[in-house]
């Protein structure tokens, strides 16, 4: 029951974020991936999203941004049969 809520929370982010882009964001990232890639190409939008969504989840992770980036890179919320072994060095 809880990864079905958790799925379902990540749908929802990742729908909201191509809604708020009008269609230009991936539907496969979430807000949170965004906002590290975004702050990361020097977009304002980024440096304003990522502090604000990392003090939110402070409480509860820290990083939050780049851990969801890093997670969406790394394809870990894929299900195992569509996961490739990467190797970042």
């Amino acid at each position: 029951m809880k990864q079905r809520l958790l799925n379902i929370l990540i749908a929802l982010d990742q729908l909201l974020w191509v809604v708020l882009t009008l269609g230009k964001g991936s539907p496969d990232e979430t807000i949170s991936a965004a906002a590290w890639r975004m702050e990361q190409q020097g977009k304002v939008a980024g440096r304003v999203l990522r502090p604000l969504i990392d003090a939110l989840f402070y409480p509860l992770e820290r990083d939050r941004c780049r851990l969801s980036f890093e997670s969406e890179r790394d394809g870990k919320q894929l299900p195992p049969l569509y996961r490739k072994e990467i190797n970042h060095v």
